[in-house]
């Protein structure tokens, strides 16, 4: 995994998904801007609506002792990755929308 990739990442302790765009992979943990998979369909949504938005991508770093599984998101046979999803339904670029929202973070 390279730092600018998408990936999903399986959380323990809670157990917990997240897919986003990896900021850091270091000693400490991942630093990871994104969103829980849980709310990913309907953050999409709104974004692709255009709506008010209720739910939002976050900046967050998660230490390493959480970590079960780092996975990069890429596309299955025909099933298409994540990012491809919301690139297909928004019409607009996820690592542009994911950093131009996060006002203020540099990468």
């Amino acid at each position: 995994m390279e730092v600018g990739q998408f990936v999903v990442l399986s959380l323990a302790n809670p157990n917990e998904k997240y897919w986003g765009l990896l900021l850091t992979l270091d000693g400490p943990g991942i630093t990871l801007r994104g969103v829980n998979l849980s709310s990913f369909e309907d953050w999409v949504q709104e974004v692709a609506q255009q709506q008010t938005p209720t739910l939002g991508a976050s900046t967050i770093f998660f230490p390493l002792h959480r970590v079960e599984r780092l996975s990069l998101d890429e596309p299955m046979g025909e099933l298409e990755s994540l990012h491809q999803s919301f690139e297909r339904r928004t019409g607009q670029s996820p690592e542009n929308h994911l950093l131009t929202a996060a006002q203020g973070v540099v990468h």
